[in-house]
C-alpha cells in the first residue's frame, strides 16, 4: 500500500512538474488520473518553492520584483502546464462555434488573441495580488502563495470527480478518463486545507469563495459547450481557482 501511495504521489510529481523525480517502471496511463489525490500536495511543493523565491527577493526588491519572480518560478516548476491549459481552453472556447471545432483548436498548439489575452491578464493580475500582500506581510504572501497553488489542484480535482470528459477519449493522457474518486477528492482537499490555519479567517473564507466563483467559470463554460472537461479545461479550472483566492485574500488583508 506504501509503494503503491508513493508510486502515484511520483506520478503527479511527473505529470504535473519538471522536478526531478526517480524514474517509474512499468508506467500504466491510469496512473495519472489514479494519482489526482496527490495534485494538491505537487501544487504546494511548487507554492512551497515559488514562496522561497518570494521572501527572498522581497528582502532586497519592491514587492512587485518579488512578486513577478515568485509568479516566474511557479510558470518554471511546472513548464507553464497549467497556464497553456488555460490558454488553449480560452482559444478554443472563445473562437470555436461548434464543439468540434472547439476542441480542435483547443488541441492546436499556437497562441490565439483570447488565449493571449487570457493568459496575459490573468498573470498580471496574480503579480499584482501577490504584490499587494507582500506590501501588507511577506509571511502572509508566502502562506496565500502556497495555499492557492495546492487549492487550485484541489479544485480541479473537484472538476474531474464531478464533470464528464467532454473530449476525445482516445486522445486523453490518463488512459480512460473516467471521473475521478470522492476519495481521491477528500484526500485531496484535506491536504489542500492545511495553510489556511495560518491565514486569518476571513481571509481565507473570502479566498475559498472567490476562488470557487472563478473556478466553476470555465468549468461551467466547457461543459455547456463542448459537454464536459478535458486536461486543458483543468488547467484552466486550476489558475482561475488561484486568481480568485488571491485576489480576494490580497483584498480584505490591504483595505
Amino acid at each position: 500500500m506504501i509503494a503503491r501511495e508513493a508510486r502515484l504521489f511520483i506520478c503527479a510529481v511527473q505529470f504535473l512538474t519538471r522536478l526531478p523525480t526517480p524514474q517509474l517502471r512499468g508506467f500504466q496511463p491510469e496512473w495519472i488520473q489514479q494519482s489526482a489525490r496527490y495534485y494538491p500536495l505537487t501544487g504546494q511543493i511548487v507554492g512551497i518553492l515559488s514562496a522561497v523565491v518570494l521572501y527572498g527577493a522581497a528582502q532586497i526588491w519592491s514587492p512587485w520584483i518579488a512578486a513577478l519572480l515568485a509568479v516566474g518560478s511557479g510558470v518554471g516548476l511546472t513548464g507553464g502546464f497549467h497556464e497553456d491549459g488555460l490558454a488553449d481552453t480560452a482559444d478554443g472556447l472563445g473562437g470555436g462555434q461548434t464543439r468540434a471545432r472547439r476542441l480542435e483548436i483547443m488541441k492546436d498548439s499556437r497562441l490565439g488573441s483570447y488565449g493571449a489575452l487570457a493568459l496575459g491578464l490573468t498573470l498580471a493580475l496574480r503579480v499584482a495580488a501577490l504584490a499587494m500582500l507582500v506590501a501588507v506581510s511577506p509571511w502572509i504572501a508566502v502562506v496565500a502563495l502556497v495555499a492557492s497553488h495546492g487549492l487550485g489542484r484541489a479544485a480541479a480535482v473537484a472538476a474531474m470527480t464531478v464533470m464528464p470528459y467532454g473530449g476525445d477519449p482516445g486522445m486523453a493522457k490518463e488512459g480512460r478518463p473516467d471521473r475521478a474518486s470522492l476519495m481521491s477528492l477528500t484526500v485531496g482537499v484535506l491536504i489542500a486545507l492545511w495553510p489556511l490555519a495560518f491565514l486569518p479567517l476571513l481571509a481565507g473564507a473570502a479566498g475559498l469563495g472567490l476562488g470557487l466563483i472563478a473556478g466553476m467559470a470555465p468549468a461551467w463554460s466547457a461543459w455547456r459547450l463542448i459537454g464536459g472537461r478535458t486536461g486543458d479545461v483543468l488547467g484552466a479550472v486550476e489558475q482561475a481557482f488561484e486568481l480568485g483566492f488571491l485576489l480576494a485574500v490580497a483584498g480584505v488583508l490591504s483595505s
